[in-house]
């Protein structure tokens, strides 16, 4: 799957077919549904799952839980807008 096909694949009913539970998160997200992408994102015990946590966060203005979870992501916090990060963090996702 691209990135553009992600992204087309909000305006459907439901998510696409056999995306990591990672990308579900922020499918979720990028549908306007934080707390679902939440309560999907709290379930993934991985470090892609904890670098969308921390997204989540910083999204939400929690910056010192964020910082924790990039943190356990082992990435850099990131310093650009929130619309920005949705979209590395899918790409990276996807590979």
């Amino acid at each position: 799957m691209t990135f553009d096909e992600f992204r087309a694949s909000l305006a459907a009913p439901g998510p696409p077919l056999g995306i990591s539970n990672a990308l579900l998160a922020l499918w979720h997200d990028g549908r306007g549904d934080w707390a679902q992408a939440h309560r999907v994102a709290q379930e993934i015990h991985d470090e892609a799952g904890s670098h969308v946590h921390a997204y989540l966060h910083r999204k939400e203005g929690d910056e010192s839980n964020a910082h924790y979870w990039y943190r356990r992501a082992h990435v850099t916090p990131f310093d650009g807008g929130l619309d920005e990060e949705w979209r590395d963090i899918v790409r990276k996702l996807l590979g």
